[in-house]
C-alpha cells in the first residue's frame, strides 16, 4: 500500500475495520460473558464511526447523491443477508423478523433519523432548506413500496393469516425491485440534481470547506469503500452476536419477540443516524433526507425480492402483514413527512414531532 493511497486518511480509520472484523472473528458463535459483551460494544461502536468517515471519503469523491446511495445500498444488502440468516437458523420463531426488521428500518429512518437531523440542525442553524421534489419523490416511492409489501398481505385471503401466496409474494418482490430501481436511476441519472445539497443562494450544493477541498485521490477511495464494507460487515456481524443476548434480555423483561427487530434494525442503522446527524450539522439537509428516505428504500426495496427468492427454501410461515397498530404508525409517520416535506424549510418543532412520533413506535414495541 502505497503512501499516495492511504494520505489523507487518519491512521485510526485504517486500524479500526481490520480490529473490528478480528472482535467478530473472536466472538462469533460465542456466549458473551461480561468481558466479551463489552469487547463487543466497544467493536460496535468503533466500527459505525469509521464506517461513517469512510463513507465520507467516498461520497466527497463520487458526489452526492451517490454517496448517500453508496452507503444507504452497503448497509442494506448486508442486512438482508443478515434477515435471511437469522430466518434460516431460527424456525418458526423467525417467521416475523423480516416484516419486524424492515418496519423498524422505516420508522427508524422516517421518524428517528429525520427527526434527529432535524432537531440537531435547526438547533445550530435555526432554519434549514432541502428539495422538496426529492422529497416528495423518495416518500411516494416508499408508500407505495410499504404498502404493497407489509399491508396488503393483512387483507389477502389466497393464504391464511397475514401472508402472500406464492404468486403474491413474487409480484411484490418484482414491484419492488422495479420501483426500487426506477428511483435509484431518478435520482443518479435523470433528475440528480434534484438531490443535490441547497446552498443559502439557491444554487446546487453547499458552500463550506468540505465542498471547496481536494477531492481524495481514486486509490484513497477504493481503500475507503473496501475498508467501508468491511465495517459493515463487523457491524452488522457484531449486531447478530449480540442478538442472543438481546433476546434473553426481551424474555426476560416480558416484551414481544418484535423488540428484536427493532434492536437489530437500531444497530444495524447507525451508520446512516451518525452521518445524517453529521450533515446536518454541517448544514447540508438534503444530504440527511438522502440518507432517511434512502436508506427506507433500499430496506424495503431489496429485502423483499430477497426474501422473495430465499422463500424457496426457508421452511415455516412467512408473516409480512402489519397489525393495526403498525398501521396506524405507519399512516401517522406519512401524513407527518408530507406536512414536514412539503415547504422545503425545516425548523425544531418539525423535528420534535417526528421523533414523538418515533417515540411512539418504540414505546408501543416494548408496551403494545
Amino acid at each position: 500500500m502505497t503512501n499516495s493511497v492511504i494520505q489523507g486518511l487518519p491512521r485510526w480509520t485504517l486500524v479500526v475495520p481490520p480490529l473490528a472484523f478480528v472482535v467478530l472473528l473472536v466472538t462469533w458463535h460465542r456466549h458473551l460473558g461480561a468481558f466479551l459483551l463489552i469487547l463487543v460494544c466497544l467493536g460496535l461502536g468503533a466500527a459505525v464511526i469509521a464506517a461513517v468517515h469512510h463513507a465520507e471519503v467516498v461520497a466527497h469523491r463520487v458526489g452526492e447523491p451517490f454517496g448517500t446511495l453508496i452507503l444507504a445500498l452497503a448497509v442494506t444488502i448486508i442486512e438482508v443477508a443478515l434477515i435471511v440468516t437469522l430466518m434460516a437458523s431460527g424456525g418458526e420463531k423467525a417467521s416475523s423478523l423480516a416484516r419486524d426488521t424492515v418496519f423498524a428500518a422505516v420508522m427508524i429512518t422516517c421518524n428517528g433519523i429525520l427527526g434527529l437531523a432535524l432537531v440537531v440542525g435547526s438547533l445550530r442553524h435555526r432554519v434549514q432548506e432541502f428539495r422538496v421534489q426529492a422529497s416528495y419523490s423518495a416518500l411516494t416511492v416508499m408508500t407505495a413500496l410499504v404498502t404493497l409489501s407489509l399491508v396488503l398481505p393483512t387483507f389477502t385471503t389466497s393464504a391464511p393469516g397475514p401472508q402472500f401466496s406464492s404468486a403474491q409474494l413474487a409480484f411484490a418482490g418484482v414491484t419492488s425491485l422495479v420501483l426500487y430501481g426506477v428511483f435509484v436511476f431518478i435520482q443518479t441519472i435523470r433528475h440528480r440534481d434534484y438531490f443535490l445539497p441547497v446552498r443559502s443562494d439557491g444554487n446546487n450544493d453547499v458552500d463550506d470547506e468540505e465542498h471547496h477541498a481536494a477531492a481524495p485521490s481514486t486509490g484513497t477511495a477504493l481503500l475507503s469503500l473496501g475498508l467501508l464494507f468491511v465495517c459493515l460487515i463487523a457491524v452488522v456481524g457484531l449486531a447478530k452476536t449480540v442478538s442472543p443476548r438481546l433476546e434473553s434480555a426481551v424474555e426476560s423483561a416480558g416484551a414481544p419477540v418484535a423488540v428484536v427487530g427493532v434492536v437489530i434494525a437500531l444497530l444495524v442503522l447507525l451508520p446512516e443516524t451518525v452521518a445524517a446527524v453529521r450533515a446536518a450539522l454541517r448544514n447540508r439537509l438534503q444530504t440527511s433526507v438522502n440518507l432517511a428516505l434512502g436508506s427506507a428504500l433500499a430496506s424495503i426495496g431489496l429485502t423483499i425480492p430477497a426474501i422473495a427468492i430465499a422463500s424457496i427454501w426457508l421452511s415455516g410461515p412467512l408473516v409480512l402483514g402489519l397489525g393495526g397498530k403498525e398501521m396506524v404508525l405507519f399512516a401517522l409517520t406519512v401524513v407527518t413527512a408530507m406536512l414536514t416535506l412539503a415547504t422545503g424549510r425545516a425548523t425544531l418543532l418539525q423535528g420534535a414531532v417526528h421523533l414523538a412520533v418515533f417515540s411512539a413506535f418504540l414505546f408501543l414495541a416494548v408496551s403494545p
